[in-house]
């Protein structure tokens, strides 16, 4: 079977152009949970491979849509109504505890008959520390170790049934073959579990691991542990240096390169014309904001103090450069940083564009789709994680004029052919690994 496409919607609102949610219908759709049911719904009528919510701790920017409610509880509504899409809710693992994770998983994963995943990100401010205790946020390294000895508790605990362990026979009155549940005990430097899990094998052996994070630390981590990573880029070289050094590094780990998918996030906006589209999005982008705020609001992007900024020259490269750099996204900063490079734009030549560290494509549906064919044929992605403009017109518009011009040119599904999110991704059931 020839290669094919993958695309989640990023249901969150915060990748939304600022004005999306004045033209959605209702505005305040990503608090209702009807809403969210139907946008599942739509997804999957456009075969859809899942639903993706981000979360950011804390959403406390109130100027445009955030995110309120909690994503395993949103993706079980989505999950009563619906039938075969995937599911992938995002947590932090530097502020969750691995059992409450492998928990909520389990419990998503069942609810919807073995369409799980989890999104596992380490947090990125000093905001979000507040939140569970104050002080600061622990530095990259240390958030990073304790993701990896989190994902493999979680791991663990999914694995710790062998089969045969649930035996269910009311004649013996025998529910379970304990020695066949064991116990897990776990002592690390930033984890430690001892637990008996509550859960059976799965029916897509475990839940899909999605991770995200452009940084050399997480580039280890998903290469060991995840399913498929969550990138930015936005130039074909730059995407597809990533690919290869993902690939490459989780070769490194004895696994097969087919075996983790690369989806950068992408912003959606189509038109019947070119024209119609370029003005969908110039309504849809403009903040009116001072030129101030909105140099604040990039060099926090940027990951630099917002007085080395001026509009007309070009990004602090000496700062940049440096050892002091450290932005809250690597990978995010970086993909913004690499096309003004490459072309030599100032900082207002990047705030005009509405820079963005999730590229943007706005035109006809079969504009959209040649972008995306040329990215995925030139191996610079393996699919993307879509976010649509408008509530729901703009996920309709992906759904139905899109995804049919995608499966035209023969790189995207014409029917489901799995009812899990594994095999959606073309991926096999996983098999029991303790030490993983």
């Amino acid at each position: 079977m020839s290669r094919q496409l993958h695309l989640n919607v990023n249901g969150n609102g915060l990748a939304k152009p600022p004005n999306s949610w004045r033209h959605s219908d209702p505005p305040l759709w990503f608090l209702d949970f009807a809403s969210w049911e139907k946008l599942g719904q739509i997804a999957e009528r456009g075969l859809l491979d899942a639903v993706f919510l981000a979360d950011v701790l804390p959403s406390a920017d109130f100027t445009r849509p955030w995110h309120a409610l909690d994503p395993f509880m949103t993706q079980t509504a989505v999950a009563r109504a619906t039938t075969r899409i995937g599911l992938v809710a995002t947590l932090s693992s530097t502020y969750r505890q691995p059992f409450d994770v492998a928990r909520l998983a389990a419990t998503l994963d069942l609810a919807s008959g073995g369409r799980a995943g989890i999104n596992v990100v380490t947090s990125g401010s000093d905001d979000a520390a507040a939140l569970y205790g104050g002080g600061r946020l622990p530095d990259r390294d240390t958030r990073y170790g304790r993701a990896e000895e989190f994902l493999t508790v979680v791991k663990q605990l999914w694995d710790s049934w062998e089969p045969g362990a649930l035996v269910a026979d009311p004649a013996t009155g025998v529910i379970v073959d304990e020695p066949l549940a064991p116990r897990l005990e776990f002592a690390g430097q930033h984890v430690s579990v001892s637990a008996r899990f509550q859960f059976p094998r799965f029916v897509q052996g475990r839940p899909a691991i999605i991770q995200a994070g452009g940084s050399p630390q997480g580039i280890e981590l998903a290469a060991k542990h995840a399913d498929a990573v969550f990138c930015q880029a936005n130039t074909i070289p730059a995407g597809q240096e990533f690919y290869r050094t993902l690939k490459d590094r989780a070769a490194a780990y004895g696994r097969s390169p087919d075996e983790i998918l690369v989806l950068p996030g992408l912003n959606i906006t189509l038109g019947s014309t070119e024209a119609e589209a370029a003005a969908r999005r110039a309504e849809l982008v403009a903040t009116g904001a001072d030129e101030p705020t909105r140099l604040r609001a990039f060099a926090n992007v940027l990951g630099v103090p917002a007085d080395l900024l001026k509009l007309d020259s070009a990004p602090p490269w000496d700062y940049i450069d440096g050892p002091e750099w450290s932005p809250r996204s690597i990978g995010g900063a970086k993909s913004i940083l690499d096309v003004a490079r490459r072309e030599d734009l100032s900082i207002r030549d990047l705030l005009e564009r509405g820079a963005d560290a999730q590229r943007a494509l706005v035109g006809t549906p079969e504009q959209v789709a040649d972008s995306i064919e040329e990215w995925f044929t030139q191996r610079a992605a393996d699919g993307f994680n879509v976010n649509f403009d408008v509530f729901p017109s703009g996920l309709e518009h992906i759904a139905d004029q899109l995804v049919p011009e995608l499966q035209r040119r023969g790189i995207f599904r014409k029917e489901y052919e799995s009812a899990t999110l594994r095999g959606h991704y073309g991926l096999p059931a996983s098999a029991r690994q303790h030490t993983s």
